[in-house]
C-alpha cells in the first residue's frame, strides 16, 4: 500500500479488545442449554445487539439489556435484569487480543491512531488503557450520538479530526457494522482484521490481515 493516511481509524471491540460476550453468555446460560442452543443463543444475542444499536442513540446499558430480554425470549429463557447488568459491567475489564499491542505500536511509531467505538464514555478508557499503545483520539457512539453502523457516528469522527473520507485509513474486523458504512462513505483505504465473526465480501473493497500484527506490513513498515 503506498497511501499514507492522515489517520488509522480502528474498531475497538471485537477487533482490537477481546469483546467476549459469548464468554460471558455462557457463563450465565450454559448450564440451561445444550452446547448446539448455546451457540444459537450467542448468535441471536449478537443479532440482537446490532438491531438495537440501529434504532436512536440510548446508553449501550439499554442495548445489552434490550437484546439479552429479547434473545431470553427468542430461547425460551427467564430474562433478569442482574445478568444483563453483570455482562454490562464486564465490558470495561476486557482486554486487547495478543497480536495487538505490538502491531499497533508498531504503526503508532508512524501515524495517529483513533478509535471509533460503539461506548460509553466511561467504558472505553479502561479498555484503551490495556492496549500497550497510544491512541491520540478516542471518539465514542455517546459522544457522536450514534452508534455505528450509523453514518452519522463516522461523520462525527470526520468533523471532529478535520478530515474527509479520503484521510482515513480504516480498520475493522466486521462488515457489518464498520466496512460497509465506510464504503459507503467513501472510505477507500479499509483493512479487514478477519477474526471469523464474518465471511470475506470483496465487494467493499479492503486488505485482509489475519490479525492486527499484519497492519505494520500493509503500511510498508
Amino acid at each position: 500500500m503506498t497511501f499514507r493516511p492522515k489517520f488509522i481509524s480502528f474498531d475497538c471491540h471485537g477487533t482490537m479488545i477481546h469483546f467476549d460476550m459469548a464468554g460471558a453468555a455462557r457463563d450465565h446460560y450454559g448450564a440451561q442449554l445444550s452446547p448446539e442452543k448455546m451457540e444459537q443463543f450467542i448468535r441471536d444475542f449478537s443479532a440482537y445487539r446490532l438491531d438495537e444499536v440501529l434504532h436512536d442513540w440510548k446508553p449501550y446499558a439499554e442495548i445489552v439489556h434490550n437484546a439479552l430480554e429479547r434473545t431470553c425470549k427468542r430461547n425460551g429463557l427467564t430474562f433478569t435484569p442482574e445478568v444483563a447488568e453483570d455482562i454490562y459491567n464486564r465490558v470495561p475489564t476486557w482486554g486487547p487480543h495478543p497480536d495487538v499491542p505490538a502491531g499497533l505500536a508498531k504503526v503508532a511509531k508512524e501515524f495517529p491512531l483513533v478509535a471509533l467505538t460503539n461506548s460509553m464514555n466511561a467504558q472505553i478508557p479502561h479498555n484503551i488503557a490495556k492496549l500497550g499503545a497510544p491512541i491520540t483520539h478516542v471518539l465514542t457512539a455517546e459522544s457522536a450520538g450514534a452508534y455505528k453502523p450509523h453514518m452519522r457516528a463516522f461523520e462525527y469522527m470526520f468533523d471532529t479530526l478535520g478530515c474527509g473520507p479520503e484521510d482515513f485509513l480504516h480498520v475493522s474486523s466486521s462488515f457489518r457494522y464498520d466496512l460497509m458504512t465506510a464504503h459507503d462513505l467513501g472510505i477507500t483505504n479499509k483493512v479487514w482484521v478477519n477474526r471469523s465473526h464474518e465471511p470475506a465480501n470483496p465487494y467493499y473493497g479492503y486488505t485482509e490481515v489475519a490479525d492486527v500484527s499484519g497492519l505494520p506490513a500493509v503500511l510498508g513498515l
